[in-house]
């Protein structure tokens, strides 16, 4: 699943997705990866470009359920809990 969350906070601080890689410490193309769905980096790298976009790994990282749960799962789950 494409991330678009970093893709849209990385806009706000108008840093390229080099410049990015470059405060995290990894390639260009593992930005790229991690934006378009193709790469799960590690909690250690979700971590650190949280911290370079000032941002929450929930902010980030977190997928709500309602996107990717059918909603006959999700009832089923409210009701379980």
């Amino acid at each position: 699943m494409k991330n678009l969350k970093l893709k849209s906070a990385r806009a706000e601080l108008d840093m390229s997705q080099a410049e990015l890689a470059q405060a995290v410490g990894v390639t260009r193309q593992t930005i790229n990866q991690i934006e378009s769905g193709e790469y799960n980096p590690s909690i250690k790298l979700c971590i650190s470009i949280c911290k370079a976009l000032n941002k929450t790994l929930d902010q980030i990282f977190w997928t709500d359920t309602t996107q990717i749960l059918p909603k006959k799962e999700i009832t089923e789950n409210r009701i379980m809990n």
